[in-house]
């Protein structure tokens, strides 16, 4: 069971490099400076889970579980094509979700985190076909903004600290006010050299 669910990780991500244009949530920015943009995103659907643990044993367990039901756990057993990125973020009560329109986040021992997949475009929930695990939910995203900061690394936790502090920094000079908790979005499989991979800190915002 242990190499199945390896097997199947290795699987998405492999699809996931291999597509020269894997789908990513379409947004315009309104502000950018640097690394940092304000992105205003559509409505779109996504696939979640609630799970516990450290920031990468809750990383893996979601993967596992989302990854799972786009590669045929579902009620049409029909594949659907992972987009990028994976976004994860610490839920700030239990069962509560993140205001995410986008990409794997998370941060702390024992705390619940929801990790989330974007659906295609042209998914919607009336042809989405429903997960066979239960704890997998689709959930229909409205349009929103965010603030994002974009930065190459393994994403470790010093790195999670310093980039969250900078995007903070700017929202506070520029009087943005934060409506949830900070996301980390992870765009490249594993084994993607450090200096080459895509990752993101997203806060949710109020519209500027």
């Amino acid at each position: 069971m242990k190499y199945a669910l390896l097997g199947l990780i290795i699987a998405a991500l492999f699809m996931a490099s291999r597509a020269k244009a894997t789908e990513q949530p379409s947004y315009t920015a309104s502000q950018q400076s640097g690394p940092i943009e304000v992105r205003q995103y559509g409505s779109m659907v996504a696939a979640e889970v609630a799970v516990t643990g450290d920031r990468d044993t809750a990383s893996s367990a979601g993967f596992r579980a989302l990854a799972g039901y786009i590669f045929g756990g579902n009620s049409g057993k029909k594949s659907i094509a992972m987009t990028a990125p994976v976004v994860q973020a610490q839920a700030e009560g239990k069962g509560q979700s993140i205001a995410m329109t986008a990409p794997v986040m998370q941060s702390g021992d024992g705390k619940e985190w929801t990790v989330r997949f974007i659906m295609p475009k042209a998914m919607t929930l009336q042809n989405l076909p429903t997960p066979n695990n239960p704890q997998v939910k689709l959930v229909p995203l409205k349009p929103a903004s965010f603030a994002a900061i974009r930065f190459s690394g393994m994403a470790r936790e010093g790195d999670i600290q310093r980039q969250t502090k900078l995007l903070q920094d700017y929202m506070s000079a520029r009087s943005l006010k934060a409506t949830g908790p900070a996301s980390l979005a992870r765009y490249d499989p594993p084994w993607t050299p450090s200096m080459m991979r895509r990752n993101e800190i997203m806060i949710p915002i109020a519209n500027p």
